[in-house]
């Protein structure tokens, strides 16, 4: 089996499993996600879901969060770790939005990475999920499960996306990103995978591995 026929059967399992594939972070809007994204880095998304609310309360606007004292920003998003790191990227993500993009997220990953703060995983989950371009979020799950599959030996998130875009179809890129994320927690868990109850047991090569060991 190819990786490529092998892609498709995972697309397909995980689409059936998993028929409603959205992201577990909380946003009505392009800035949300985009602010939301940065606070959940080292930090769950349940976690980052209950601090929101109040900071998107309080700062409504890319221009609200540009004239933000840091420290404020700061006591809002304390409990998400790393909070200084990410209250200066915050604000200063917003300021360049107003200064370099008339206070718009951009639709590009190139655009995006240059704000502070913003790396490729963030990137296309905004392009993805805000402007269903075509998009592959590596985080951890993606990372483990797609090594687990069988269809690469590293954690350079580069090279996976890089990998996973000429794998995917990539109308179902995204929504596969996203199904990993809800397999990973589920079932394909970092130190206990349950493989016997896997939809992608039968051609993942850790499981197939795990058989004849």
């Amino acid at each position: 089996m190819t990786d490529k026929e092998k892609a498709e059967l995972a697309v397909k399992a995980l689409e059936q499993e998993y028929p409603d594939a959205v992201c577990s972070l909380t946003y009505t809007e392009p800035l949300q996600l985009l602010i939301a994204t940065r606070l959940a880095a080292q930090c769950t998304d349940k976690r980052v879901n209950m601090v929101t609310p109040a900071l998107f309360d309080r700062f409504r606007t890319a221009a609200d969060f540009a004239g933000a004292d840091i420290a404020e920003v700061e006591e809002y998003i304390r409990t998400c770790g790393l909070y200084k790191t990410k209250a200066r990227d915050i604000v200063n993500m917003c300021r360049m939005l107003i200064s370099d993009f008339g206070g718009t997220v951009p639709d590009t990953i190139e655009e995006l990475v240059r704000l502070p703060g913003v790396g490729r995983k963030t990137a296309n989950l905004v392009v993805g999920d805000i402007y269903k371009k075509p998009a592959v979020v590596v985080d951890t799950h993606c990372i483990r499960l797609t090594s687990r599959l069988g269809f690469h030996n590293t954690k350079d998130a580069l090279k996976i996306e890089k990998l996973l875009r000429a794998l995917l179809p990539p109308e179902c890129s995204n929504d596969f990103c996203h199904r990993l994320v809800l397999h990973g927690r589920a079932v394909c868990k970092a130190r206990s995978p349950e493989c016997e109850r896997c939809c992608m047991k039968d051609f993942c090569s850790y499981s197939i591995n795990k058989k004849t060991e």
